[in-house]
């Protein structure tokens, strides 16, 4: 344990998933400003962490807004490069896929120890990360740090998701950056531990919740285990899918409750309308997980979606963060994140490569 705090920023900060994974490493990490552009993720950000918090563009955050700060984490928006984010224009692809440049300002600005960009891993396909490693070879202010960079899973860090993200690390002062992390879970982990499944996150949870919205219960914890309101057309359509179904199920068991659209496409996603493992790592969480026609997202064995506390928990957020805002921007929040358990794991490696040798 570090006798002085080790001040963070996070930028692009979201509800701050991230920062989270840094506060709960336990090594003295300490979140001093955000950037956060969502008005409802910025207001959890700031409830769970207390620190200032600019809550508009990046862009607009002048020179003299930036602290000290011995780290540097964040996501620049990743919607221009994911495959999601295909059927944007042009114009507001690029003015997205520019933003890590203000990310890099950031770094100019303060000279962070270390800094750790996360992103989709289509990222470090792109041309915007080749300039990057360019610069980080050439620039003044860049080439004092060592670098390292790939894809992880968040399963292979404890997380009970297969959830794919770029992860960059660049360390200042040091000889380099060795990658990756070590995992801790999975065929690849020094004890071969095993995934954390569904069953173990979720099951304690009650089959059916009661309430329709979000509310704070009697202990005074927030109670996110909140359920929809499906039509009965729908319910049937839940009970078609076996374990480990999908659409295809529901057209072989129920063809009379398949949609015209999914019977006029005979190849597709067998994500849609899936129902999800008890004993594997949930596929990855996305912002409307609570649609079933969305994804892989029913219950593995209850006729109705995860819910709002159990897409958090397969995030591996603790159930004492608070997230503030309507059920669609809390929903948007929690598939947004990057989950706390790899951002714990990240924040160790960090702390062993860039400040161990510095704290008692």
């Amino acid at each position: 344990m570090t006798t002085e705090a080790l001040t963070v920023i996070d930028l692009f900060a979201g509800a701050g998933g991230l920062a989270q994974g840094f506060k709960q490493a336990k090594l003295g990490y300490q979140t001093v400003f955000a950037v956060e552009i969502d008005p409802a993720a910025a207001r959890t950000f700031k409830q769970n962490f207390g620190c200032p918090v600019y809550d508009g563009p990046i862009e607009k955050v002048s020179d003299e807004d930036y602290p000290k700060a011995d780290v540097i984490i964040g996501g620049p928006p990743c919607q221009g490069f994911s495959p999601l984010g295909r059927d944007r224009d042009d114009a507001s692809r690029a003015v997205l896929n520019e933003l890590w440049q203000q990310y890099l300002r950031a770094v100019r600005l303060v000279r962070p120890k270390a800094f750790v960009i996360e992103n989709v891993p289509e990222f470090q396909k792109s041309a915007q990360f080749a300039r990057l490693l360019q610069l980080m070879e050439t620039d003044e202010d860049l080439k004092d740090y060592k670098f390292g960079y790939g894809v992880l899973n968040a399963a292979d860090y404890g997380v009970p998701q297969n959830r794919r993200r770029g992860i960059f690390v660049a360390v200042r002062d040091v000889e380099e950056v060795p990658w990756p992390p070590e995992p801790t879970h999975g065929p690849n982990s020094s004890g071969n531990t095993p995934y954390v499944s569904l069953r173990s996150t979720i099951a304690d949870l009650p089959d059916y919740p009661e309430r329709t919205e979000i509310t704070v219960d009697e202990s005074g914890r927030q109670d996110l285990h909140i359920r929809r309101t499906p039509t009965q057309k729908s319910l049937e359509r839940y009970r078609a899918i076996p374990p480990g179904g999908n659409r295809f199920d529901l057209r072989r068991n129920r063809p009379d409750l398949e949609p015209r659209c999914w019977a006029e496409k005979a190849t597709g996603t067998t994500d849609v309308m899936g129902r999800l493992w008890w004993d594997r790592p949930s596929v990855t969480i996305r912002t409307e997980f609570y649609k079933p026609e969305k994804g892989r997202y029913l219950h593995p064995v209850h006729d109705r979606p995860i819910t709002h506390r159990e897409a958090a928990r397969i995030q591996s957020f603790p159930d004492d963060f608070v997230f503030v805002g309507s059920k669609i921007e809390v929903a948007r929040q929690i598939g947004n994140a990057v989950p706390p358990l790899l951002g714990q794991k990240l924040a160790q490696f960090v702390y062993d490569l860039a400040f161990a040798s510095e704290c008692p």
